[in-house]
């Protein structure tokens, strides 16, 4: 009988999530727009500074299955509260660096590790909130990550432009605990499931998968290999976007909102892959939108006009962002509710290490020949990698709790 209410509350929950994307994958991905300031006012190198992004990823992964795990345990709640408050101290800390090494550590490992405690953890109770449209309201989660750069990334542009650097990220991370604090507060745990089905997708009932079985399935693997190599395509043309629409001729304000552009493509790509795939099956729209998004990848070595820049955003937004959410739909329908949390942090971990990747490399691309095209070129054959991997995805159905008997029995 609780059902209408406690469905109307998931809703809230999926509008938490999307904030705490927004504002958390936001506030990491603007070093996109503070890399030439910080570099030109410290005299730090692209690479240099490009290396906290990579840091980023490398501590949001390790610590994503960390996350997921603890959510799973204690709920979603505590965890995003304390990546809430640790987002907002790496973000001061950063603004008030000395040296690179310190910035590093503060917006490369605190960081990393705060917005780690978002994504999984969210996305998993989402899911477990919202049943009859799950896609959607995993896409939804996930499209707070698209209307970041529609919001930090030019908020972050104004203030550089009218204080400075430093001013910008105290102020950014100010505002990030202002806003995120109070939403985590505002996290519940979903009910109780009436029926098994309930509990763990349309597909099958619930079978009991512990993590350890659930790391060792082709179907795991074949997810995290896939995510893996989906972000590490995508992670440096994004990040290196503003810089490479400046060396093209670009004025750093427009350069921006080519970045946004692509975002805000991002968000609709994330709604209507997402509502496709409640239609067609998870599985061959990804597989389309990873062929749509290694295609853009190449498509960047034949622009350089603001007009091309523009369109290829459109396309490449609608393509990186609408897969996003895709591999959490995935998870959710083959392991279930109960240790998707664990799951897909997992799956994360993978995908922030190929996120890892972008930044430092097209830094040190640029670093080495001035120009951004084995970027293009590399992430361009990753993407294809990525293709081919999610076309060997076994199935996104798990075995019915029967077969698990009959398996147990003739053992």
């Amino acid at each position: 009988m609780s059902q209408p209410s406690g469905f109307s509350y998931g809703w809230v929950v999926v509008a938490v999530g999307a904030l705490m994307t927004c504002v958390g994958f936001g506030s990491m991905l603007s070093l996109a727009v503070f890399l030439q300031p910080i570099s030109q006012d410290m005299g730090w190198s692209r690479s240099g500074v490009s290396a906290a992004a990579t840091i980023d990823f490398l501590c949001m992964g390790l610590s994503a299955l960390f996350w997921g795990a603890l959510s799973d345990r204690f709920g979603t709640r505590i965890v995003v509260l304390a990546g809430a408050l640790l987002l907002g101290i790496g973000l001061i800390a950063a603004s008030q660096a000395a040296t690179l090494w310190q910035f590093q550590l503060a917006f490369g490992v605190v960081i990393g590790i705060a917005a780690g405690s978002f994504y999984a953890p969210m996305m998993a109770a989402a899911s477990a909130w919202i049943e009859e449209h799950r896609s959607l309201a995993v896409a939804l989660v996930s499209a707070g990550m698209g209307v970041a750069p529609l919001t930090v990334a030019p908020f972050a542009s104004w203030l550089i432009t009218a204080y400075d650097w430093r001013t910008a990220m105290l102020v950014i991370g100010i505002v990030a605990l202002a806003l995120l604090v109070p939403a985590a507060l505002l996290v519940r745990p979903a009910p109780r499931a009436a029926t098994p089905a309930a509990a763990g997708g349309a597909n099958a009932p619930d079978a009991p998968w512990t993590a350890a079985q659930a790391f060792r399935t082709p179907q795991f693997i074949t997810l995290a290999l896939a995510h893996f190599a989906c972000c590490a395509a995508h992670s440096g043309p994004i990040f290196h976007m503003v810089s490479y629409a400046m060396v093209c001729g670009i004025a750093p304000l427009t350069a921006v909102t080519v970045y946004s552009l692509a975002g805000f493509s991002g968000l609709g790509g994330r709604l209507l892959l997402g509502a496709l795939a409640d239609r067609l099956g998870a599985k061959h729209v990804l597989v389309g939108g990873l062929l749509v998004q290694a295609l853009s990848v190449a498509t960047y070595l034949a622009v350089g006009q603001l007009g091309e820049f523009y369109a290829l955003s459109v396309i490449f937004g609608l393509a990186y962002g609408g897969v996003m959410p895709l591999y959490a739909v995935l998870v959710r329908e083959y392991f279930g509710a109960r240790i998707m949390g664990t799951v897909f942090g997992a799956v994360s971990a993978f995908a922030s290490l190929g996120m890892a990747l972008g930044p430092l490399a097209g830094g040190w691309v640029f670093d080495t020949y001035q120009t951004y095209n084995w970027l293009y070129i590399g992430s361009f054959a990753i993407g294809l990698a990525a293709v081919a991997v999610a076309l060997g995805f076994p199935s996104a159905k798990r075995p019915t709790r029967p077969s698990l008997d009959l398996g147990r029995a003739a053992a």
